[in-house]
């Protein structure tokens, strides 16, 4: 059986089972339903993850992750479990928060896939302005190529202090403290369809050129 075949889809008890966690985040509940995890969230996520995986397995130091339900008990001891699950790919053996990400994520209430830069560090922020400052048009035709293929947005929260941009252009990216692009949607039909695996595999592809020009600020600092 091929990964395609394997992954069906998710259902509508995947999504009762995030809402059961989001409401009754104890480890009694857990473990009573610990079998609807695995075989309706974790299974199926896992299924996905090595479909999507296995179309990008020609991209250089690239390693697929599938988060774990459990949290870490130092940071959040009020609350175990998480109340998502994601598969992320990014550059092999570095935080996925400060490198670029291709992801898939599913909660309670939306599911999501696309592309992020969460925090990168302020070296490849400065590295990205100088990017921006030397090449402009470069970033921007490829935003405008990636936003009319995909029909999505490239949004970046602001950093409330700015720096000055020489450039009207580029003003709206100079000063993000990071970079997402992706497509968020509500439980439907795709979600629980074998197609949901071609669909996420479509759109990471057509944002790889993103992923690729933001390892050339992110690597190395």
């Amino acid at each position: 059986m091929s990964g395609m075949d394997a992954f069906q889809g998710f259902s509508s008890e995947t999504v009762d089972f995030l809402w059961g966690i989001r409401l009754n985040n104890n480890r009694d509940w857990f473990l009573a339903h610990k079998a609807q995890y695995d075989q309706t969230l974790y299974q199926p996520m896992k299924a996905l993850s090595q479909v999507v995986f296995a179309a990008f397995q020609d991209v250089p130091n690239l390693a697929c992750k599938l988060s774990r339900i459990y949290r870490d008990a130092r940071l959040h001891p009020p609350t175990p479990y998480k109340e998502s699950l994601w598969l992320s790919m990014r550059p092999d053996g570095l935080a996925w928060s400060e490198q670029p990400t291709l992801y898939f994520e599913i909660r309670p209430e939306t599911y999501s896939y696309g592309f992020v830069l969460w925090r990168p560090k302020t070296a490849a922020l400065a590295k990205f302005r100088s990017l921006l400052d030397y090449r402009p048009e470069e970033f921007l035709d490829l935003v405008k190529k990636l936003e009319g293929e995909t029909g999505l947005m490239l949004t970046g929260e602001q950093y409330q202090r700015k720096r000055a941009c020489p450039n009207a252009a580029v003003a709206p990216y100079y000063n993000v403290r990071g970079l997402m692009m992706d497509c968020d949607r509500s439980p439907d039909e795709l979600l629980f369809s074998p197609a949901l695996a071609g669909e996420v595999v479509k759109t990471l592809k057509a944002l790889l050129p993103l992923y690729e020009y933001c390892l050339r600020f992110t690597s190395d600092v």
